[in-house]
């Protein structure tokens, strides 16, 4: 029965942690590649995923700034250190995906570390808040700088100069661009599995112990499952993405895609001291990039048409649906505790 729940609970995972999280790293590249065929997006990211899944799984996980022979590149160990030992699987496990899947209908975006990891490591939950809240602040801050000083030279020709068949040249050559952003989203989309397959691949328990026709049931589920959400489109989430400013021109998304990344890889030097075995919650990353854009282009564009107020609305308003996962994974912790019968002073202690 174990081995059945935590199967189930993979399966349910992979669709809902690909489907929450999708925003993040596919959902500028679904909203500006919208026009194309859901199987041509699908065949893209899901060569990437197998190339990284199996990278992982093979032992070359260090290349991807993991280590070798571990599907969640060094997470897990991360989570489970200093005594803390592995749960025995039972049916609450199942409780953190199928609560992702019903807040992810409700177009929310909440952490998935948070809802799935503290469930099983729930005294991992301190040091993952820390890393994710500086997560939150460096992207935050680096988005303003970035956006600030190239937005005159990007954005603002960008608005200037739409996709309407003029030639601009090299601004308006959608092969160029197209090229570009299909790139940025393939190094962002590297960069997040890294982070976050742990949140999937915990369900079957030490990476070590993982065979291969575990491995094999587990590429496949979570392909299957992509190739869904592509099919959906992203599904209502996506809003978070589509109400930014000009998210859909494919010019802007290469530069958030790639910013992104970049402050995703920064975080695999353990630049906060924090530990880079220690996981975060990439969406949280994910918010403060857009929010940290949305205040440079307010700034810089007059263009973007968007008062302070609106921009601060904006802001807290993702930051507050992103704390409700957090609010939802220390209730279902103590739920779990108070149902087995556990100490919650143990919990808090």
């Amino acid at each position: 029965m174990e081995q059945t729940f935590a199967l189930l609970g993979f399966a349910l995972a992979a669709y809902s942690v690909v489907g929450n999280d999708s925003i993040q790293t596919l959902g500028t590249f679904l909203v500006s590649n919208e026009k194309r065929k859901w199987w041509q997006l699908w065949l893209f990211a899901g060569s990437i995923m197998a190339v990284v899944v199996t990278l992982g799984y093979l032992g070359y996980g260090e290349y991807l700034g993991g280590k070798g022979d571990d599907l969640t590149f060094g997470k897990f160990d991360g989570i489970f250190k200093d005594g803390v030992t592995f749960p025995t699987i039972s049916a609450w496990y199942v409780l953190p995906p199928l609560a992702l899947l019903f807040i992810t209908r409700l177009g929310i975006p909440v952490s998935t570390t948070f809802l799935v990891l503290t469930f099983f490591a729930p005294k991992a939950l301190p040091q993952m808040l820390i890393k994710s809240l500086g997560g939150y602040g460096v992207a935050f801050t680096f988005a303003i700088v970035a956006f600030f000083a190239l937005s005159r030279l990007t954005e603002r020709l960008f608005m200037q100069r739409p996709f309407d068949g003029e030639d601009h040249g090299l601004w308006t050559n959608k092969t160029f661009w197209t090229v570009l952003q299909w790139s940025s989203t393939g190094f962002l989309w590297s960069q997040w599995l890294t982070q976050d397959l742990v949140n999937i691949m915990v369900y079957l328990g030490h990476p070590d112990q993982v065979g291969a026709g575990t491995f094999a049931f587990a590429l496949v589920t979570l392909l299957v499952m992509l190739g869904y959400i592509f099919y959906r489109r992203g599904g209502k989430i996506q809003e978070i993405v589509r109400v930014k400013t000009n998210t859909q021109d494919i010019r802007s998304a290469t530069f958030i895609d790639f910013f992104y990344g970049l402050v995703l890889l920064l975080f695999k030097f353990d630049m906060l001291g924090i530990g880079a075995k220690i996981p975060m919650s990439t969406t949280w990353v994910f918010l403060g990039m857009l929010a940290g854009r949305e205040v440079a282009l307010r700034i810089r564009l007059t263009e973007a048409n968007q008062d302070g107020r609106q921009v601060a609305k904006m802001v807290f308003s993702d930051l507050g649906k992103a704390t409700i996962g957090l609010v939802v994974s220390v209730m279902l912790v103590i739920f779990l505790y108070l149902v087995e019968g556990r100490d919650l002073t143990a919990l808090f202690g």
